[in-house]
């Protein structure tokens, strides 16, 4: 086996077609990677992998197409057949040099991510998966083109039926769409040809086991098939070449069966088990408290899947094929809408997106577009959307701890006085808390209603009537709590203050602009404050927050009624500037105010009958907002849910937040993105180029 296997490298390296695809290879590679990843700087090369994928197809031909039908061509095939070797064996020498010479490009490009490393937040357990399921790829592909070359002895009829070949298994999952919508027997069967949709499942972030068993098994027959292509010619003269006809038929059956099998038993195993989270950030692993909550479900839960099964998000079905796994009690089913479209009637009065998920539980159900799984931000460098996190995880627990819940608290947002409205992250963090909240005139009603866990005063910009500020007076009177959020304006708002003035606090003058240039960004009033220790900010203590153009709060520390907490803080060389309206620059002033200041005030005030009031106090409405969580992706939001669940003491809920993609962006010098496209795309191709054309050159003079 070893001298065929060195033999045909030799051969490859002594032609032009050896040096024509390392050319070919190098230059595609290295043209994708320069884009990508020097110029966009991408943090991994998955695009890379699928964007030659495609021109790979047309390489693989050529490099296959002379291995064995250009033996049978020049006769020298008779060696083969009557060589003291097993065919075996002279099908796995040929295949490991078709192998050994496609592994060379990927090996090169299996370096960048090494390089990379030291440009910024490279995704390394990404990258080196895709590049696994890249090169698995491409085995099955060499195999089917060894194949197809030893059923005939022209090369150029080798190369187009390769072509042919994997272009079907390139188009395939189109073709089946094609075929039916909502998938049938011959969509099943068609689809074990699908080469792309495995090769798709190996960029996402997870190392799929299915799609590495199904590279791997019908590569295996895809050999297994050569070797009877070459075994019935060597017996193609034999008395018994009936016998010997239907016995490689019947091994070829039996094989077809395996494989098959092989696949199908795969696909049974638990999603743990299936999948395998390569993601940086663990996108796709589940918390301990989501753990910890299934696996401890009583009530009987199912999950409603809208979508054609064979059309399902991969990322969102692994996610719940894990959960599923932590339970008996979760049953998950999968409902075509296109079969059944008037199926999500029984819950909901408007049609979800394709691939919703419906939560049905023993008392309620709730619906979870599609829409709300990822989020998603503009890409100003191509202006279209680009997905920055994924919410799969916190979006269908907090949807099962709703409907298996008898606890939910309700919250009230007040308005009527040109307050900031609540943008959807949060709204979604109160849902995701499962807390139901309502919007609360004071004018149309005669008190906050009892039910009130909590009321959310959100940056008025109007006063508030005395007989307003009196009705959410009374309200904390008897023990209610609220999140407080003034904001800086011209004209005071005397009867608002006296809401705040319930808690005893009030606000420094100005504007703080912080001093230290390690808790800034960008501009001295983008303020990242410190994070002190507190059961509602644990869980970001080691992170951080975005507070951007923050009033200080005044408090009484050593009041014997009321507890205070300073949450957020800013340094003590920060300062409140008075005069904002004739100060040209961020300088100092005679009449500013020197910090520290506090930011974000828990406070608990002990009432007469003896119950407390909890308010939460923040000097600036830009903390609670999507633009400001941007910067911080979630840190924000973390705070807003966690100081709802100590308010409402919601021991229940179970709230995931949102998990982000690593955004980074790799920057390259100028002198360094210049080098490495000169030798990617031009000196390393065009020394490939110059070697094949000298050996071929040499050989033609002989």
């Amino acid at each position: 086996m070893m001298a065929i296997y060195k033999r045909e490298v030799r051969s490859f390296f002594n032609s032009f077609i050896g040096w024509l695809f390392l050319a070919a290879a190098f230059f595609i590679m290295g043209l994708y990677f320069t884009v990508y990843n020097i110029i966009y700087g991408y943090p991994n090369i998955s695009a890379v992998l699928q964007s030659v994928i495609f021109l790979f197809m047309i390489a693989i031909p050529i490099l296959s197409m002379r291995i064995l039908a250009e033996d049978r061509k020049q006769k020298t095939d008779q060696l083969i057949l009557t060589a003291p070797v097993t065919i075996g064996k002279v099908v796995l020498g040929k295949y490991l040099a078709l192998l050994s010479m496609f592994a060379i490009p990927v090996v090169v490009i299996g370096i960048a991510p090494i390089i990379l490393l030291f440009y910024g937040n490279f995704q390394i357990g990404i990258s080196y998966t895709a590049l696994l399921g890249f090169f698995l790829y491409g085995m099955l592909a060499l195999a089917i083109g060894l194949f197809i070359s030893s059923l005939t002895e022209s090369i150029v009829i080798a190369a187009v039926l390769t072509f042919a070949a994997l272009f079907l298994g390139y188009l395939m999952q189109g073709i089946c769409s094609l075929i039916s919508q909502t998938g049938n027997i011959l969509t099943k069967v068609l689809g074990a040809f699908d080469m792309i949709g495995r090769f798709d499942e190996m960029l996402s972030g997870s190392f799929y086991v299915p799609s590495v068993v199904y590279y791997v098994s019908f590569t295996l027959f895809m050999l297994f098939c050569t070797t009877q292509s070459i075994q019935k010619r060597r017996y193609s003269s034999s008395s018994k070449g009936i016998k010997i006809g239907a016995y490689s038929i019947g091994l070829i059956v039996i094989s077809v069966i395996l494989t098959v099998l092989v696949n199908v038993i795969v696909q049974q195993l638990p999603e743990n088990i299936l999948s395998i989270d390569v993601t940086s950030d663990k996108l796709y692993t589940l918390t301990d408290d989501t753990k910890e909550f299934v696996s401890n479900l009583d009530d009987d839960i199912t999950i409603y899947v809208l979508v054609n099964e064979e059309y399902k998000d991969g990322n969102l079905d692994k996610t719940i094929g894990i959960i599923k796994s932590l339970s008996k009690h979760i049953t998950v089913s999968y409902v075509d809408p296109s079969v059944n479209p008037r199926f999500y009637t029984s819950y909901t009065n408007t049609a979800p997106s394709s691939n919703s998920l419906i939560v049905v539980g023993p008392e309620r159900s709730r619906v979870i577009d599609y829409n709300e799984i990822y989020e998603y931000e503009m890409d100003y460098t191509s202006y279209d959307y680009k997905i920055t996190g994924y919410d799969g995880e916190g979006q269908l627990t907090s949807a099962i701890a709703y409907v298996t819940s008898d606890d939910m608290p309700k919250i009230y947002v007040v308005t009527g006085h040109n307050e900031l409205e609540l943008e959807g992250i949060y709204t979604q963090a109160i849902q995701k808390e499962n807390i139901d909240y309502e919007e609360l005139s004071l004018l149309t009603t005669d008190a906050v209603p009892e039910d009130a866990k909590a009321i959310i005063l959100n940056a008025p910009t109007t006063d508030y009537s005395a007989d307003e500020a009196n009705k959410v007076i009374d309200y904390l009177k008897k023990g209610g709590n609220a999140i407080i959020i003034p904001t800086y304006t011209e004209e005071k708002l005397k009867n608002f203050e006296k809401i705040i003035d319930f808690y005893e606090v009030s606000l420094v003058d100005g504007m703080i602009i912080e001093g230290d240039m390690g808790m800034y960004y960008s501009n001295p009033f983008y303020i990242f404050p410190q994070i002190n220790s507190d059961e509602i900010t644990n869980s970001i203590i080691n992170a951080a927050v975005f507070a951007p153009y923050s009033q200080g709060i005044l408090y009484n520390e050593d009041s014997e009624s009321i507890g205070y907490t300073s949450l957020l803080q800013s340094s003590a060389e920060s300062y409140s500037k008075v005069n904002l309206e004739t100060s040209t620059d961020y300088a100092k002033e005679k009449d500013d105010i020197d910090g520290p200041f506090t930011i974000a005030l828990k406070a608990e005030k002990m009432l007469e009958d003896g119950s407390m009031s909890n308010g939460i106090i923040v000097s600036t409405e830009n903390l609670f907002t999507e633009s400001a969580d941007t910067l911080v992706p979630g840190n924000n939001v973390k705070l807003f849910s966690s100081i709802l669940s100590a308010l409402v003491e919601h021991e229940s809920s179970v709230s995931i937040p949102i998990k982000y993609y690593d955004s980074t962006i790799l920057v390259f010098p100028t002198l360094v993105c210049v080098i490495v496209e000169i030798i990617t795309i031009i000196v390393v191709p065009l020394v490939c180029l110059i070697i094949g054309f000298a050996i071929w050159f040499a050989r033609r003079k002989k």
